[in-house]
């Protein structure tokens, strides 16, 4: 949605929240009581609040910094000393003035309540999520539920707590839930009653999670009532919406299906940002995921590509020297989410076979191919016309298995009607049924050391697989605690031996060789020579084989050990503009 309205009041003094220039005016072509007075105009200002969500522009880049993405050139917020609040970002607040201006005037009764209510429970929605962006980033934040003038004592106030701000957030999201009235809409790009519960499974699960882990805060005591607001919120959707899961194309399609369609499956697709060629919005996923210069040359790492089950629902790491399958064997017989989230054997582009690009894009061997389009007419500017999920249904489903594994009330049924008809969708036809039993080893070493229950476990494995690449994992590491996986080596393929040619998808074309010293020659075209070394980038495991490193050598990705980074610093110009903000624990 473009924006199509601008509050009518002085927005100067947004200078105290946000970058915004002290001498900007507003710009307004329409009467305020024009808009207010009829349906069609407050339909016409809602419009504007959607420009807070992910554009088709960027919404597929929102897990670039995550704990299972090796990049070219990680962010400065994971890198020793290069953060602090000079260079933080994020504390601008024109999207609330806009937002509470319009819930102020919201007023006439020209237009019946029952129409008020629900254009008000649309604004309060988008309060709720801005309010629950904000949360997550710094923690506490200023609660305003109104339009501030130029002598409002608020622009100087200090912060409320997380509580105080959380408890806002509930009440604007029950009355979004209670008064939406829109519960369908065919182009999946408008905010629906059923959107609505499900950011409210959203946020609750963050906040009943976050105060369960983060038990500094002193507030494990009250995050069960999060955690059944989650689940209930859920449970609303998943009996009362009319969403599925969407198996039209099968186990070998569906999935990735939801990421390429020009138009949103709105089935299970409950929002989305959507291109228009015609009005010339395109996105430019292809370009940013296969460009060795546009885009950071994402590459998704070993330990999390062993999370996928094998298609019988047992771990892939329960198999000998896991580590040591080369990449076409550890392709087979998998999760069909691999296969549709990356580059894998027999995977397409221009109806002909391509392996993971090594010249220019992968540093470790597994390439995403969850939002490109599968012909290279899209890899070379904004020319994407798939559109970009930002609610769905799977999602749902998720919010329910875990607020309920984590209040220790999920039941074999509760399993079978969630993380069951997750894993049946791809393929899957072991351990659908009934919740585990027992501890997967790996997961509980490599990720979640401290969490000794099978369900929860296995949980944040669907979670893991299920959402990867759709902008929650950074999310997901904050409120579970363990941002100190921000640190894990990245790591790719198994390469057996150096100075060899790999054909890695068995086509019968080498695509690759590694080595160590002296370049090959006499390669065929098709066959990548890529360095490896001690004092370089790309290195090994081991010295003559092993599985594939990047920035192994470098000491400088860092998760400190004080926690500051589960919060981001109040920016420098907004505490010189108001002391009293103070600053988030250990950042300066």
């Amino acid at each position: 949605m473009r924006s199509i309205i601008k509050p009518f009041i002085t927005i100067s003094i947004c200078a105290v929240f946000s970058a915004c220039s002290m001498d900007e005016m507003p710009k307004s072509s329409v009467d305020k009581d024009a808009i207010f007075s009829t349906e069609s105009g407050l339909k016409t200002y809602s419009y504007s609040f959607y420009n807070m969500l992910p554009s088709v522009t960027d919404g597929y880049k929102q897990d670039e910094m995550c704990d299972y993405g090796a990049v070219s050139n990680y962010n400065d917020f994971i890198r020793k000393d290069a953060y602090s609040s000079t260079k933080s970002s994020g504390w601008s607040w024109g999207d609330l003035r806009n937002i509470n201006y319009f819930i102020e005037n919201c007023t006439d009764e020209a237009v019946s309540l029952e129409v008020r209510n629900h254009y008000i429970g649309l604004a309060r929605f988008f309060r709720a999520y801005f309010y629950y962006n904000k949360v997550v980033r710094f923690g506490d934040v200023p609660w305003i539920d109104h339009p501030l003038d130029v002598d409002s004592p608020e622009l100087y106030a200090p912060r409320d707590s997380r509580t105080v701000v959380m408890d806002h957030v509930l009440e604007d999201l029950d009355f979004a839930c209670k008064n939406i009235t829109q519960t369908s809409d065919a182009t999946g790009s408008l905010v629906t009653k059923w959107v609505a519960y499900a950011l409210k499974s959203r946020i609750c699960l963050f906040e009943g999670t976050f105060r369960k882990y983060h038990t500094e805060l002193n507030l494990t005591s009250t995050a069960n009532k999060w955690l059944e607001e989650a689940y209930k919120a859920a449970d609303v959707v998943m009996k009362e919406s009319g969403h599925s899961l969407y198996t039209a194309e099968g186990v070998d399609a569906s999935f990735r299906a939801l990421f390429i369609s020009d138009t949103p499956i709105t089935s299970e697709v409950m929002l989305a940002s959507c291109a228009d060629e015609k009005l010339g919005v395109l996105g430019s996923a292809n370009w940013w995921w296969t460009s060795g210069t546009y885009g950071p040359r994402f590459s998704m790492i070993r330990p999390f590509i062993n999370l996928f089950l094998m298609t019988d629902g047992t771990p892939f790491t329960d198999k000998p020297d896991h580590e040591k399958i080369e990449f076409y064997e550890e392709c087979q017989n998998r999760d069909t989410r691999l296969s549709q989230t990356i580059r894998t054997p027999g995977y397409k582009v221009d109806g002909v076979e391509v392996a993971p690009n090594f010249n220019g894009y992968s540093y470790t061997g597994y390439q995403p191919i969850k939002y490109t389009l599968d012909s290279e007419q899209y890899n070379s500017g904004a020319l994407n016309t798939n559109a970009i999920p930002l609610f769905r249904y799977a999602e749902v489903l998720l919010n329910y298995a875990e607020a309920k594994a984590e209040l220790g009330t999920l039941t074999d049924e509760d399993w079978k009607n969630t993380i069951g008809q997750l894993r049946e969708r791809a393929g899957i036809t072991g351990g659908t049924t009934s919740k585990p039993t027992k501890v997967d080893p790996y997961i509980q070493q490599t990720y979640f050391p401290d969490i000794n229950d099978p369900v929860i476990l296995e949980v944040r494995r669907e979670r893991s697989v299920e959402l990867a690449l759709e902008g929650f994992r950074f999310t997901d590491l904050k409120r579970w605690k363990r941002g100190e996986l921000m640190e894990m080596e990245w790591t790719g393929i198994y390469v057996p031996e150096l100075n060899v040619q790999m054909d890695l998808d068995h086509n019968g074309t080498t695509d690759v060789i590694f080595y160590r010293d002296e370049k090959p020659e006499g390669l065929p075209a098709s066959c990548t020579p890529i360095q490896i070394g001690d004092n370089i980038k790309q290195g090994l495991t081991g010295t003559d084989s092993g599985n594939l490193t990047w920035y192994s050598n470098d000491s400088e990705r860092i998760w400190y050990d004080d926690d500051r980074q589960y919060y981001y610093p109040i920016p420098k110009s907004a505490t010189n503009l108001n002391p009293n903000l103070g600053q988030n624990p250990n950042w300066n």
